[in-house]
C-alpha cells in the first residue's frame, strides 16, 4: 500500500481494512489477521496497526475475544451505517469535483446516467 505523507498511517490502514469490510473481503464475524501479520502486510511498526485496529474496534467495526483475536461486527446496523458513510464520502467528493468543473446538476445526473447504461 502506497502512503499518502499528509495523512496519518493508522488512518489510512483503518480506512483500508473499512474497504475491505465494505466490498466483502471481510465478512460479519471474519477473523481479522494479527497484529504481526498485519504490520508485515502494510509494512509498518506493529502499534500503527495496533492503533488502527483499536479505533476500528471503539467505532464498533471489530470486536475482540480475548486469546482469540479480534473479528468482524455481528451488528448488521453498523456494517450497514459504514457503507453508507463510505458511499456518501465517494459522492459528496464526485459533487465537489463536478461543482470544480463548473457543472449543473442536470448535466452531470445525464453524464451519470449514459454511464450506468454504457457499464449494463
Amino acid at each position: 500500500m502506497n502512503f499518502d505523507s499528509n495523512i496519518a498511517i493508522y488512518i489510512q490502514i483503518m480506512e483500508d481494512l473499512k474497504r475491505k469490510i465494505i466490498n466483502g473481503k471481510y465478512k460479519s464475524n471474519d477473523k481479522v489477521e494479527s497484529v504481526r501479520d498485519l504490520a508485515i502486510a502494510y509494512g509498518v511498526n506493529p502499534n500503527t496497526v495496533q492503533r488502527s485496529l483499536s479505533e476500528l474496534e471503539r467505532e464498533g467495526l471489530l470486536y475482540s475475544e480475548r486469546g482469540s483475536g479480534r473479528f468482524i461486527t455481528k451488528d448488521e446496523t453498523i456494517l450497514s451505517t459504514c457503507k453508507e458513510d463510505y458511499a456518501n464520502q465517494i459522492i459528496d467528493t464526485f459533487i465537489n469535483e463536478m461543482q470544480n468543473l463548473h457543472m449543473d446538476k442536470e448535466t452531470v445526473l445525464h453524464h451519470i446516467t449514459r454511464r450506468f447504461e454504457e457499464h449494463e
